[in-house]
């Protein structure tokens, strides 16, 4: 079995502790580090590269917001999940946009957290229908509105819906009786003409657009 490695940003011990005590009694989930800020998060990125960077927001000398780009830069394909008590539309919003995959309120159960860990770990968005609605509502505001001057093409929108529904790109060939390769690139090619940085902004955009049900015949 391939274990997840996880890197943990938390600033307070007990917190961060109880995470990894959880982790261990999990067969699929290896933690490669700890970090209890965001520059000490850079650092151990650089050197174990995880699989997933679980993210407080709320840090001293560099919070959750202002670390997510900055991973990003280092590493673009990295797959952060935030876990933090915050739950404000704003800050939700701010987070998925600098590129975080997932984001879960630290009063989730058990099993929310470990599902969360393996859909980033996957490539899948992972967002309560709670948080989802309030960054939905955020990206209402006429500014964040996505612009393309290239529209996507029907199996371009076909691929989108169903990233919106929860697929993942094997579970879309399987629908559109395609290679995933192929699904792989309609993905690349939705968050380059959307102007978005991943599955969870681009599931976020259908559904702000009504383009999560069929198309029709």
């Amino acid at each position: 079995m391939k274990k997840i490695h996880v890197l943990v940003v938390e600033d307070q011990a007990v917190v961060r502790e109880g995470l990894v005590a959880i982790f261990s009694f999990q067969p699929d989930i290896e933690v490669v580090g700890e970090a209890e800020d965001g520059i000490q998060a850079l650092e151990l990125v650089k050197k174990t590269h995880p699989d997933v960077i679980l993210l407080d927001m709320v840090m001293p000398r560099q919070d959750g917001l202002a670390t997510i780009p900055k991973i990003k830069e280092l590493d673009p394909e990295a797959r952060i999940l935030v876990l933090t008590s915050f739950a404000e539309g704003e800050r939700v919003f701010q987070a998925i946009k600098a590129g975080a995959l997932g984001y879960l309120l630290k009063d989730a159960k058990r099993e929310q957290l470990m599902q969360a860990i393996r859909d980033v770990a996957q490539g899948q968005a992972s967002l309560p229908p709670s948080i989802a609605l309030k960054v939905i509502q955020e990206m209402n505001h006429p500014t964040e509105a996505p612009y393309t001057a290239d529209p996507l093409t029907p199996r371009e929108l076909e691929t989108l819906r169903l990233i919106a529904r929860g697929l993942s790109n094997q579970e879309i060939a399987a629908a559109l009786f395609v290679h995933e390769r192929t699904i792989a690139k309609y993905v690349s090619s939705i968050l380059d003409k959307l102007h978005l940085a991943n599955r969870t902004q681009a599931a976020l955009y259908a559904l702000r657009e009504g383009l999560t049900g069929l198309p029709e015949e």
